[in-house]
């Protein structure tokens, strides 16, 4: 991995701190109430990355295989609306 800012190779992984409430810092994911991420569902581990050179901070979100398979069925060009309309088959008239 290499640094965004200066792009040099020398990162050296580590860990978030949150001095708050003694719990570890994590991702939200959007779509998941605020409630629910209170209990820890929702909610996904961060990496953080500091570049020795520049000290600039690069951070990772620790997805798992199930996020990443839902996710990525959206990755991509998406078609526009009239090649939508045109590619839905058509219900028979009875």
């Amino acid at each position: 991995m290499k640094c965004l800012a200066c792009g040099s190779g020398a990162l050296v992984a580590g860990t978030l701190l949150d001095s708050g409430d003694g719990g570890k810092p994590a991702f939200k994911l959007d779509e998941v109430p605020a409630w629910k991420s209170l209990f820890g569902l929702g909610t996904r581990a961060i990496r953080g990355y500091g570049c020795v050179h520049c000290g600039h901070l690069q951070l990772a979100v620790d997805f798992s295989e199930k996020d990443k398979a839902s996710y990525r069925q959206f990755e991509g060009e998406q078609p526009g609306v009239l090649e939508r309309i045109n590619s839905e088959p058509e219900k028979s008239k009875e």
